[in-house]
């Protein structure tokens, strides 16, 4: 393995989200064991994590007009307490620590803002602590918000230089179209001047605000800034090793950096 020095892995709310809406609590350990061995290996890893919705769902089943931004700030507001309870603890099983980072769109647009995220999230990574990163939805509103937690890993992993984004799904990455429906291939790689948006529907997921079609956004965005994106998974047993350990022949959607 050709270890990269730092890398960003994004994990989306259907990864972390059981059938019933609620947390799932044995993916989110398979995620920290992978995690863990990419530390042994020497690599920085800034982890940004969707799920304090469904941890705060689990927290609060009886809550009625789940839908509403009140329910989903309330949601937010609890279960983000749970979540990063959850990291803080398995992790702490391999001797490691991890720090909360709560964002919103302002961060990045504000010099000031940026300047001193980046170099918390910078101290973070010097003294061996995981920054588990994720959007302040208790006072995010619309004009705010960032599309998902998928633009918002396109900008930490600029702003933080990492050498490879993993935006982990519950798909394998990209396909020629349905990836239900039979003839539907995985499309393996993708370069500067491919063009596949007509694969991709603007369905979006069913636990999170985004869908396929924001990942590829952010993906050939992120890219053509040379970092080099992966898209795969993150229900696949080992599939962050997997991505890293061997992209030539690893069941994922790589997209090539261009040359900068």
């Amino acid at each position: 393995m050709n270890n990269p020095k730092r890398i960003a892995v994004k994990v989306g709310s259907n990864v972390l989200t059981r059938p019933d809406g609620r947390l799932d609590l044995a993916r989110m350990a398979a995620l920290v064991d992978q995690i863990a061995e990419l530390r042994h290996r020497g690599i920085e890893v800034l982890l940004i994590s969707s799920g304090a919705v469904a941890s705060g769902r689990g927290a609060l089943p009886m809550l009625k007009d789940e839908k509403s931004v009140t329910s989903r700030q309330l949601f937010a507001a609890v279960g983000q307490a749970k979540l990063i309870e959850h990291y803080y603890d398995l992790f702490q099983e391999y001797g490691i620590t991890v720090g909360q980072i709560l964002t919103t769109k302002e961060n990045f647009t504000n010099e000031t803002l940026h300047a001193n995220q980046m170099r918390c999230m910078t101290a973070m990574l010097d003294n061996g602590v995981v920054p588990v990163i994720n959007e302040n939805d208790t006072v995010s509103v619309e004009e705010l918000m960032f599309t998902d937690n998928d633009e918002l890993s396109g900008l930490v992993a600029r702003m933080m230089e990492a050498e490879i984004l993993v935006i982990l799904s519950n798909v394998d990455g990209v396909f020629t179209g349905n990836p239900d429906e039979p003839g539907s291939e995985l499309i393996h790689d993708v370069y500067a001047d491919d063009d596949y948006s007509s694969c991709i529907s603007g369905t979006k997921s069913q636990y999170g605000r985004g869908g396929m079609m924001t990942k590829m956004k952010t993906a050939l965005g992120v890219a053509a800034d040379g970092i080099e994106v992966r898209i795969a998974n993150g229900r696949r047993q080992d599939v962050l090793i997997e991505v890293l350990s061997d992209p030539e022949n690893a069941r994922c959607t790589r997209f090539h950096a261009s040359k900068k």
